[in-house]
C-alpha cells in the first residue's frame, strides 16, 4: 500500500497550481495576445503527465525498478546537460548566454530538474554500498572518502552555474549533499570545513558573474537600511550603495506590496492587483506573492503547512523503511523540496537575493512539475516497503 496522505498532499498543491496558473497569468495572456486558457492548458498537460508518472511509478516493485529508474535519471539527464551546450539553436535557445531548456516542438525540457532527482539517487545508491557500514572515520579518511562525491558535484556546478548560469539549483544540490553527508556519519569538523569551501566557491561564482553581482547589489539595496542601522560605526556606513534605476528592488518591492495587500483573508481569487503588470513572473517564481495577495495570509499558511506535511510524510517513510538506499533517497527528496521552498519564499520576501527557484508542485512550468512528481512517485514506490497496521497506518 502506498502512502496515501503523501499522495493527497501533492494533489492538493497540484490542484492549487492549476487554479493559480489561470488566475495569475491574466496580464501575460493579454499582453502577449495569448488565448485565455493558454497557461491553464499547458499547466494541465504538465500536471497530467506528472500525475500519470507518479501513479505508474508508485505501482512498480521497488526491488526491481527503483535502481534502474534512478540510475537512468542520473546518467540520461547528466548527459543531456552536457550535450545541450553543443546542440543547435533550433533545439536549444540561449537566453542571456545560458542554455537551460531543450525545445521539442511545443514542449520545453529543463534537464537540471530531473538531474537533481538522479543526483540524489546516485548519492543514496553509492552511500548505501560504500559508506553506511564503515566504522568511524578520521578527518583525513573522510576527505579521501568524500572527495569523489565532491568531484561529481563540482562537475555539476560547472555545468549548472557556469554554462546554464543557474546558481539557485547549485545551492539546492549543495545543501542536499552536505546534509546527506551528515546523515551517513560525517564529522562536524568535516562539515564545517566543507561549508567554508562552499561559501568561498559561492562568493567566487558571484564575483566572476556580473549578472549575479547585480542581483546581490539589488538585494542589498533593499535591506541595507535595516541592517546598517544596527551598527553605529561610521566605517560600516561605507557599505551603503546607490541602487537608483535598478530593476530588482522594484520587483521585490511589488512582491512585498502584493503580500501586504493580501492581508489576512486576501483580495479574493482572481482579484489580485499586482499581477496586472506590476509583478512579472507572478505565476512562476513569484507565485507565493500572488497566492498571498488573492488568498491572504490564511492561504499562504495552508500552502506552507501542506509543504511541511509532504516533507514530514517523506521523512517518516525514510525513518521506517529498512533498506538504506531507500532511506537515503527519501531523505534527499525531502531535502530537495524543503530547500527549494525555503529559497523561493526567502527570495520573494526579500530576505535573500532571488534565485529563480520554482515552488515545488506550485509554480507554472512543466519540467519542475514533472520531475517533482517523478521524485514523489519513487518515494511512493518505496513507501510500499514500510510496515503498516491493518488500517494502513505506518507502524
Amino acid at each position: 500500500m502506498i502512502d496515501k496522505p503523501l499522495f493527497a498532499g501533492v494533489m492538493v498543491l497540484l490542484t492549487l497550481s492549476l487554479v493559480m496558473s489561470y488566475s495569475l497569468s491574466v496580464y501575460t495572456v493579454l499582453h502577449f495576445n495569448y488565448a485565455d486558457f493558454h497557461f491553464f492548458l499547458r499547466q494541465s498537460m504538465a500536471i497530467f503527465i506528472g500525475f500519470m508518472s507518479m501513479v505508474i511509478l508508485s505501482k512498480l516493485e521497488p526491488d526491481v525498478w527503483f535502481s534502474r529508474i534512478g540510475m537512468a535519471l542520473f546518467i540520461l539527464f547528466f548527459t543531456l546537460m552536457v550535450v545541450m551546450q553543443f546542440l543547435p539553436s533550433s533545439l536549444v535557445n540561449a537566453v542571456g548566454g545560458a542554455k537551460r531548456w531543450i525545445h521539442l516542438g511545443p514542449m520545453s525540457l529543463a534537464p537540471v530538474e530531473f538531474f537533481k532527482v538522479g543526483f540524489v539517487f546516485f548519492l543514496a545508491w553509492s552511500f548505501s554500498r560504500k559508506l553506511l557500514n564503515k566504522s568511524k572515520m578520521g578527518f583525513w579518511e573522510e576527505i579521501q572518502t568524500f572527495t569523489p562525491y565532491l568531484f561529481v558535484f563540482l562537475i555539476a556546478v560547472l555545468i549548472i552555474a557556469v554554462f546554464q548560469k543557474d546558481l539557485g539549483q547549485v545551492v539546492v544540490l549543495g545543501g542536499t549533499l552536505m546534509v546527506m553527508f551528515l546523515f551517513i556519519g560525517s564529522s562536524l569538523k568535516f562539515f564545517f570545513m566543507l561549508l567554508s569551501g562552499v561559501f568561498s566557491a559561492f562568493v567566487g561564482l558571484i564575483f566572476f558573474a556580473p549578472h549575479r553581482m547585480a542581483r546581490i547589489k539589488s538585494w542589498w539595496g533593499t535591506v541595507q537600511d535595516n541592517i546598517l542601522s544596527l551598527f553605529p560605526f561610521e566605517s560600516v556606513q561605507a557599505l551603503r550603495i546607490e541602487v537608483a534605476g535598478n530593476k530588482e528592488p522594484y520587483q521585490i518591492s511589488n512582491s512585498l506590496n502584493a503580500i501586504h495587500n493580501g492581508g489576512i483573508w486576501g483580495e479574493g481569487l482572481g482579484n489580485g492587483q499586482f499581477k496586472l503588470g506590476y509583478l512579472s513572473e507572478v505565476h512562476t517564481d513569484f507565485i507565493l506573492a500572488g497566492i498571498t495577495e488573492e488568498l491572504g495570509f490564511i492561504g499562504l499558511t495552508l500552502v506552507t503547512l501542506t509543504i511541511l506535511f509532504i516533507v514530514f510524510r517523506i521523512f517518516k517513510i525514510a525513518a521506517k523503511v529498512k533498506n538504506p538506499m531507500y532511506y537515503l533517497f527519501s531523505v534527499g527528496v525531502g531535502l530537495l523540496i524543503a530547500l527549494a521552498f525555503v529559497l523561493n519564499s526567502y527570495g520573494v520576501s526579500g530576505i535573500t537575493p532571488i534565485k529563480g527557484i520554482a515552488v515545488p508542485f506550485l509554480s507554472y512550468g512543466g519540467s519542475h512539475i514533472w520531475a517533482a512528481c517523478v521524485a514523489v512517485g519513487m518515494v511512493l514506490m518505496v513507501s510500499k516497503k514500510v510496515p503498516r497496521d491493518s488500517e494502513g497506518r505506518i507502524l
